[in-house]
């Protein structure tokens, strides 16, 4: 008796799929990265922003896994990034939230390169599945942008990094509210 192989059938291009992996990365990456600016925050005393990083790596890890149950649901192979180079040391607080808005800008125009993608190639599920890291990504930009505008407006003299650090703490809720993701 011959066993049968079963060959999965694939719903997902393997360009797609190529992408989507590239994002896997760059989820990976956010988590590690915001990860280490906790640890770094937490070394310094700015016990709010450890927090709010700590969450934020997190929910970045989840973003990962999101990506990798679809690829693979939709017959492809998600692979588990090799992460390096991380940044594990920072000049200021102000450096740690300038560099999380870069880089969520830059998640930003990935998801959208892959959103363009998936319309050019009419591969609609991913597109409708992306909609949700579109809306994510609105809320995640929002709060970095706050974040870096709390310097400005409060202020790094005296008591300005404390208070910084408290409202920082503060900014889950806040995107959430203005983005109307939750």
């Amino acid at each position: 008796m011959t066993k049968q192989v079963i060959t999965p059938t694939r719903s997902l291009s393997r360009e797609m799929e190529i992408l989507l992996n590239k994002q896997i990365m760059m989820e990976g990456e956010s988590s590690a990265s915001y990860l280490s600016m906790a640890s770094w925050c937490e070394s310094q005393g700015y016990e709010q922003s450890a927090t709010l990083l700590y969450n934020h790596a997190e929910e970045e890890r989840g973003h990962m896994l999101k990506i990798f149950r679809y690829i693979n649901a939709a017959g492809g192979h998600a692979r588990q990034p090799e992460i390096t180079g991380i940044k594990h040391t920072f000049q200021s607080l102000k450096e740690v939230f300038e560099d999380v808005l870069k880089h969520e800008i830059s998640v930003t125009e990935s998801i959208n390169d892959i959103v363009d993608q998936s319309l050019k190639t009419k591969d609609f599920a991913t597109f409708n599945f992306l909609q949700w890291f579109v809306n994510e990504q609105r809320e995640e930009e929002i709060l970095a942008r706050r974040a870096v505008e709390i310097f400005t407006i409060i202020g790094e003299a005296g008591v300005g990094l404390w208070l910084i650090d408290q409202e920082l703490g503060k900014l889950e809720a806040y995107a959430a509210k203005v983005s109307g993701v939750s």
